[in-house]
């Protein structure tokens, strides 16, 4: 019987104490959970997130994505993070010993490169979770013109699993560029680009492309050469979310006349509902900021439609937070004239709605897709 009774009085010592490690253990837990809550994140804490950027050049070389960190500082939180599809060529019959870094440097063609994403993947990996958190890595390596150009996009997300929550920047239509591409030129009426937004949509990517609304040096008051074959493009794929980059403006495609009347007619239009406009670029600042009465309709559109618009900056492996920030500085007359929830909601937070739901959707369809 005493032997029992000492076997009885250490249970119930061992019970207690086992008790006091279970709520030490929860309360430890809760009070983590209170600091994650209190303790606002990076993105929390910034000015702006950025939905179209360049790590690297036409000749992929870029910043280091450590040295990026730090050069978004605080200000800037989340950043959809992408490289350039296309590679320029060095011919040495057109340029000779000089080393062309950009397309308007020579007249020797741009070809795909598609290691670009695999670049990108492994520039992300190498980066903690906490650091991982703030990007949004976008697939831009395929050819839009290819019928397997959504056979490489699945190739990526089975081969970096975790990592992609988009694609793009890629284009169709863009000045200068879409002739100097080798190969087929891409078209908004080719069927692979169908086939890209059918499996964006199945898979709940974020959609970002660079389509012109017009040709260069177009005819005043002539009907936007792409506009209407961009529509019939996007009413298709009512089930893929797109970013139309830069509002279909150029370097010199200019706000169409109108311009701001061609985007209000889609914002209105239910089978538009899916596409939203990104203002990214110093160029297409230069035209919405270029005067007051620009900068009023500008800041007009954006206050009655303020979900449908993103900021972005297009800036291409920058070497300093002045030059990375220079698009955001341009637009500081428009901050001024949008409303508050507007300004947050362009700087802000229909990225980080856009995002989070793709990551969520991406994430899932690589669950079940990816061995």
């Amino acid at each position: 019987m005493e032997h029992s009774g000492v076997h009885t009085a250490g249970r119930g010592r061992g019970a207690r104490r086992a008790r006091y490690v279970t709520l030490w253990t929860l309360a430890s837990l809760l009070l983590s959970a209170h600091l994650l809550v209190a303790q606002p994140t990076p993105a929390d804490q910034s000015e702006l997130n950025d939905v179209h950027f360049h790590l690297t050049n036409y000749i992929q070389e870029g910043t280091d994505i450590h040295d990026f960190l730090k050069i978004m500082g605080t200000r800037v939180g989340r950043v959809a993070l992408f490289g350039i599809p296309l590679q320029q060529e060095w011919s040495y019959q057109n340029s000779g010993d000089f080393a062309p870094t950009y397309y308007l440097q020579t007249d020797a063609p741009l070809y795909y490169y598609s290691f670009t994403d695999a670049y990108i993947a492994m520039a992300y990996k190498s980066l903690s979770k906490e650091e991982q958190a703030r990007f949004d890595p976008m697939i831009t390596g395929f050819n839009p013109a290819d019928m397997y150009a959504a056979d490489h996009i699945r190739r990526v997300l089975q081969t970096f699993p975790g990592v992609f929550s988009g694609i793009g920047e890629f284009t169709i239509h863009k000045e200068f560029v879409s002739s100097k591409v080798a190969g087929e030129t891409a078209s908004l009426r080719n069927p692979a680009l169908d086939k890209v937004l059918d499996f964006a949509g199945e898979v709940g990517l974020v959609v970002l492309i660079h389509n012109d609304m017009d040709v260069p040096f177009a005819k005043p008051g002539s009907e936007p050469a792409y506009l209407s074959q961009m529509k019939e493009v996007l009413a298709r794929h009512r089930q893929t979310t797109v970013i139309w980059a830069h509002t279909g403006m150029g370097r010199i495609v200019r706000p169409v006349q109108g311009h701001a009347a061609a985007l209000e007619a889609m914002l209105k239009d239910p089978q538009f509902a899916h596409v939203n406009f990104d203002i990214s670029w110093d160029e297409v600042a230069k035209y919405l900021t270029a005067s007051p009465e620009s900068l009023k309709v500008s800041a007009d559109l954006i206050n009655r439609y303020p979900d449908r618009f993103l900021f972005g900056t297009d800036e291409v492996a920058p070497a300093s937070q002045e030059k990375y920030l220079h698009v955001y500085e341009q637009y500081r007359p428009l901050w001024e004239l949008l409303s508050k929830d507007a300004s947050e909601k362009v700087r802000k937070g229909n990225y980080q709605r856009l995002f989070d739901e793709a990551r969520r959707k991406v994430r899932a369809w690589e669950s079940t897709n990816v061995k």
